[in-house]
């Protein structure tokens, strides 16, 4: 398998990818705001619909699309505080009209290639902005790392405390449009959103505590990469579909783990 150069692309850029969905994903489920990933990963359609259209880089104008969208999504949560799930539907009731609307005049194979990704197709210069998007994304949560965490939980008590929570929010929520912008097309629209959700799922159930959360749930993201990535090789399966199926298998034991020795009873 590691004697092609597609396999050998798709395992780094795979790997890093595994590593940071996780690491917003788990601030999204914290906030109450555990579909956000899907209401960016169709916006991400849309942006590539226009750049296809257009005969801009798709995903350059995915990318500008999901910041806008996210920072709408921040806007629309601090104006309905008590009602942070509206911001999530009313973006993403929008990005899909407009994503279907657009695909109308986009090219079909280039559009559904966005749809399930395309790992097995990853261009050099998709992996330097993959690699700069990740050395990013850890030094942003390895410094912030105490303030991230209290605002996940008490984002009202960080702000009495002296927090920076809007600049902070705002930050988190720009690298969650760039990585699910990247990763729509690399792993698919239809996909990312369940390595921002599942891999914490499964860490839910094995501790309670934040930092063994987020760091379980980094490994069984990677892991799932590694494992759907190796399947679909030697299976000839769609690599996105497997590698969502994989984290989905260890959610299951994760469950059964939990429920044989109550880790978080």
């Amino acid at each position: 398998m590691l004697n092609y150069s597609f396999m050998r692309y798709a395992l780094i850029v795979g790997i890093m990818l595994g590593a940071i969905i996780p690491l917003v994903g788990q601030s999204s489920v914290l906030k109450r705001l555990s579909t956000k990933g899907d209401a960016l990963s169709h916006t991400a359609l849309f942006g590539v619909a226009i750049g296809l259209v257009a005969g801009a880089n798709p995903l350059i104008v995915a990318v500008i699309t999901c910041i806008v969208a996210s920072l709408i999504i921040e806007y629309i949560r601090n104006k309905f505080s008590k009602y942070a799930e509206l911001s999530v539907a009313i973006v993403m009731s929008a990005s899909i009209a407009l994503a279907a609307i657009m695909s109308n005049f986009a090219s079909s194979g280039s559009f559904n290639s966005y749809l399930f990704g395309s790992i097995l197709l990853i261009k050099k210069s998709e992996i330097i902005f993959t690699l700069v998007i990740f050395a990013i994304t850890i030094l942003f949560y390895v410094g912030f790392y105490h303030q991230i965490m209290y605002i996940s939980y008490n984002e009202i008590q960080a702000r009495l405390d002296g927090v920076n929570v809007t600049l902070i929010n705002i930050l988190e929520t720009v690298l969650t449009a760039i990585i699910i912008a990247i990763s729509s097309k690399i792993i698919g629209a239809l996909m990312v959103s369940a390595l921002m959700v599942i891999p914490y799922a499964s860490a839910m159930q094995l501790s309670k505590s934040y930092k063994r959360s987020m760091i379980y749930a980094v490994s069984i993201s990677v892991i799932s990469v590694l494992l759907g990535l190796t399947f679909s090789f030697y299976l000839d399966f769609q690599p996105g579909g497997t590698i969502v199926i994989c984290s989905v298998v260890i959610l299951i034991i994760s469950m059964i783990i939990n429920k044989i020795f109550k880790l978080t009873s």
